[in-house]
């Protein structure tokens, strides 16, 4: 009896057999430096170099799309959501949420927030109270660039604060407490005078006027009616969270993008990914969020870069708030707040 011949393929004891990959499938491939420096190109091969980067270029994709229906026509279908906004502001077929924490603007990461609200290309802002107190603080006296091994003993000795690698002097502080005070006093005097309600964003928006100063990122909200939301202005670190909920009023946010280092191993909010906020309503269904798992002071600029800044002449510039108005607000629709 003849025995049989079997054929053993070694791959194909381990592998299976590969399926052929769906027509127009990307292929992974960076940026080729040997063209030169082309650093929009360099940004553009993100989308095709994999990990955080490949995160990075479909956040530039998103944003591009957030922009774009910014940018479109109001849809007539949305009358009812459009009609009248408490600030003066213009409505636009999208609006444009941008929250940070403190930290962005203890940065230089806050000459890029400025940009965008300079040119009226985000619709309202949401942070800390930190958010709010450094950028007035720098208007005064800069941050200083540090180390992060420095020394808290000796930092402290020397009347230094350090938030990270930076570095904060006492004197600052000193100097922006003599100007807030008076201010401060004297809305508690058109408060009992005038019966002015100040509410986290009034207050902001007032200091924003009272800075007259076109560094602070403030000023340029205060001029160009963009409100500010602090929900914990004597504390806090609930800006994602507060601005999901926002949208959770309207059945989800149509855009999303996180930038964070937080992860969702401990449940917390600040970690979850935007599906989590997918199964709240906080953002639609449809939608395609995107989250990079990188440091902002890195990644946020360059996003900038490569969305806003392209499409800068696109923007309608706004109309600046004139003092007679700033100087008539007594409260009146303070409920957005």
């Amino acid at each position: 009896m003849q025995e049989e011949s079997v054929e053993i393929i070694p791959s194909l004891a381990v592998l299976k057999k590969s399926e052929s990959m769906p027509d127009g499938t990307p292929t992974v491939r960076g940026y080729d430096f040997s063209e030169g420096v082309d650093y929009h190109k360099l940004l553009q091969s993100y989308a095709t170099s994999g990990f955080q980067a490949q995160n990075f270029g479909r956040a530039v994709e998103e944003i591009n799309r957030m922009i774009h229906c910014k940018l479109l026509p109001i849809d007539d279908k949305n009358v009812k959501e459009l009609i009248g906004h408490p600030t003066g502001r213009s409505r636009t077929n999208c609006s444009i949420f941008l929250s940070y924490t403190s930290n962005m603007i203890s940065s230089g990461v806050r000459e890029t927030i400025r940009y965008l609200v300079q040119n009226n290309m985000v619709d309202c802002l949401v942070t800390t109270a930190g958010g709010i107190e450094e950028d007035f603080m720098k208007c005064f006296a800069p941050t200083y660039v540090g180390d992060f091994a420095l020394k808290g003993h000796s930092l402290r000795e020397k009347g230094i604060n350090r938030v990270g690698n930076l570095l904060i002097p006492n004197d600052n502080y000193e100097k922006f407490d003599a100007w807030i005070i008076p201010i401060l006093n004297t809305m508690l005097q058109e408060q009992k005078e005038k019966g002015t309600l100040w509410t986290p964003s009034r207050v902001i928006d007032r200091l924003g006027r009272e800075i007259n100063n076109p560094d602070s990122v403030y000023y340029w909200a205060h001029r160009n009616n963009i409100p500010v939301f602090c929900p914990a202005i004597t504390d806090g670190g609930v800006i994602k969270h507060h601005t999901c909920n926002a949208n959770l009023a309207r059945n989800g946010a149509d855009f999303a993008v996180y930038l964070n280092t937080a992860q969702e191993f401990d449940g917390s909010d600040s970690g979850a990914n935007p599906d989590e906020a997918v199964s709240w309503g906080k953002i639609k269904s449809n939608a395609k969020p995107v989250k990079i798992c990188a440091e902002a002071s890195l990644v946020f600029p360059l996003l900038v870069a490569e969305t806003f800044s392209q499409r800068q002449n696109e923007f309608t510039a706004p109309t600046p708030r004139t003092e007679t108005t700033a100087q008539d607000d007594t409260g009146k629709n303070c409920e957005m707040f």
